[in-house]
């Protein structure tokens, strides 16, 4: 069991676990919101391949007030309906009526997540750091994203899935940051307790504030990059920013390759 750690409070833990955010933390999305309109293009095509007739202009102004409803939903509930619902809605208001299980959603969201993942590269620090931690603490994953395979796909391209013990995932629980709830599911695989986990993420008002709420030390791993989750409207993330209070970390890092010397005795 790995000796006692020192975060910047002073305060010494017994750390067992280290959980990441996964995207703008382990994997970086290049030209921040760039890939959506491409991602829905490649969907749509693929609908018209399918028998879905009509043109890409009213599936994105249907689309975008479906997801735009969906997230006002979530901003109350922090629920994470799949992204298959969000198409199987959107296709109900013209007209056809799929549901979420319906190969053609299906297929529609896997054309969105292949086009996504292009824009989608590895930190180049997240390979040798998770090596390092590798057998020293369990390690796990707490994401928020609507395509659960979609990240699996992700993991699975960049070599990562070996290393982590425990992968939660909002769209395969409902459940999204900074509820609780997604957080005590990775404590409950992972078999420790919060006083014993640290979580890194990206974002103060989703990521800290979540793993503060249930006593998870927070490292904020700061990019200098605009934040955001890849399927997330920005007035969703503006409107929490305005709403909460925002914690403050346990510590603040510049890069991965800050996190090792914050594990060790420091």
């Amino acid at each position: 069991m790995p000796n006692p750690k020192l975060l910047n409070n002073g305060e010494h833990l017994p750390v067992k676990a280290v959980l990441f955010d996964f995207f703008d933390t382990l994997v970086l999305i290049e030209g921040g919101e760039n890939f959506y309109i491409p991602s829905l293009r490649s969907l749509h095509k693929f609908l018209i391949k399918n028998g879905v007739n009509t043109s890409f202009e009213d599936f994105r102004q249907a689309y975008f007030e479906v997801r735009d409803r969906l997230y006002a939903e979530t901003a109350e509930n922090l629920e994470e309906p799949h992204f298959n619902i969000r198409i199987s809605e959107t296709l109900k208001k013209l007209g056809y009526n799929f549901s979420a299980s319906n190969k053609i959603v299906v297929g529609a969201t896997e054309a969105f997540s292949e086009e996504f993942m292009r824009y989608v590269r590895l930190d180049a620090e997240t390979p040798k750091v998770l090596q390092s931690l590798h057998g020293k603490y369990k390690l796990g994953i707490v994401s928020n994203f609507a395509i659960p395979e979609c990240l699996r796909k992700l993991l699975e391209k960049f070599n990562l899935k070996e290393f982590f013990d425990a992968i939660i995932i909002s769209g395969e629980i409902n459940k999204r940051k900074p509820s609780p709830e997604i957080f005590k599911k990775a404590l409950e695989a992972l078999q420790v307790k919060s006083s014993e986990a640290i979580f890194v993420g990206d974002t103060l008002n989703i990521d800290v504030k979540g793993a503060k709420n249930i006593g998870i030390k927070a490292i904020l791993i700061e990019r200098g990059r605009e934040n955001f989750t890849p399927d997330m409207p920005k007035t969703f993330t503006q409107k929490q920013l305005e709403e909460n209070t925002l914690p403050k970390p346990d510590k603040i890092i510049k890069n991965l390759r800050e996190l090792l010397p914050t594990l060790e005795n420091h």
